[in-house]
């Protein structure tokens, strides 16, 4: 059994602790850890920081797009973060550590490799000038 939820909020950077309650929100229903919950709310901070950064060049009149499923049967959580901004041209140089876009404002570049490292799964797709969409999974309570 599924279960889904979708919400889209203004590109303000204040929105981005909105999109971390909301997703460990909806989450806790799978009774995650501490850190499981810790590692999920740092990995939508980094793709909501980069849709309103890159995606939108801090254009707060346009929107980014969050969707959670959570699998029951899987004790997953799939969580989609969408732009509809100006894409990435080379996503496999973006997701390189230390790449940054945008050097004069100090990026370090480590979001993608911030959202894999705590994620067990990371995709990106990107259309250049057409926007971005990044989807992250995480199974929780994995046994240690």
């Amino acid at each position: 059994m599924s279960n889904i939820m979708e919400v889209k909020f203004s590109a303000k950077s204040e929105n981005e602790s909105l999109a971390r309650v909301i997703v460990a929100s909806f989450a806790a229903k799978l009774d995650p850890t501490i850190d499981e919950l810790a590692d999920i709310k740092t990995a939508v901070s980094e793709a909501v920081t980069n849709a309103i950064i890159h995606g939108y060049d801090e254009d707060e009149s346009k929107f980014v797009y969050l969707r959670c499923e959570i699998n029951e049967n899987e004790d997953e959580v799939k969580i989609v973060v969408e732009d509809r901004g100006n894409g990435i041209e080379d996503v496999q140089m973006a997701m390189q550590p230390l790449y940054t876009s945008k050097p004069e404002l100090e990026r370090s570049g480590m979001g993608f490799t911030v959202m894999e490292s705590f994620m067990d799964g990371v995709t990106v797709s990107s259309i250049k000038n057409d926007g971005t969409k990044i989807v992250m999974t995480k199974k929780i309570n994995l046994p240690k």
